[in-house]
């Protein structure tokens, strides 16, 4: 009996783990964002996160004659990274990110995490 207790909390434990890792740590997308960096920040209670908006302009929109406006809201792990986004409030950025399929606080709020900067230039 006491066998079939650990095997069975043994395979719990297994399974739990698998579906944190993949839920958490399971990069489920890659791509790249352009636009406009509205604003970065970092903020926390106990974990100090970078956090960032990306306003992306478009054409379509469902009433005609109106611009549409996305945002693309992102973390950054990345310290240096980070540091290079704290200096481009206001430029055109193209972003390289990663997407999870769940945000853990260390990391960041987003479920997109940026990975690298792929270029950086005045929105004129």
């Amino acid at each position: 009996m006491r066998r079939f207790l650990l095997l069975i909390t043994l395979a719990v434990i297994v399974i739990l783990a698998g579906f944190f890792g993949y839920k958490y740590y399971f990069v489920f997308g890659r791509g790249v964002k352009a636009g406009e960096l509205n604003y970065f920040v970092q903020k926390g209670y106990v974990f100090k996160t970078y956090e960032g908006r990306l306003i992306q302009t478009g054409y379509r929109s469902k009433q005609p004659g109106a611009l549409q406006s996305n945002e693309f809201q992102f973390s950054v792990a990345d310290e240096r990274i980070a540091q290079q986004l704290m200096t481009a409030s206001g430029k055109f950025v193209e972003l390289h990110y990663k997407e999870y399929l769940g945000a853990i606080p260390w990391r960041g709020y987003s479920n997109f995490i940026v990975d690298s900067v792929i270029s950086m230039k005045d929105a004129n």
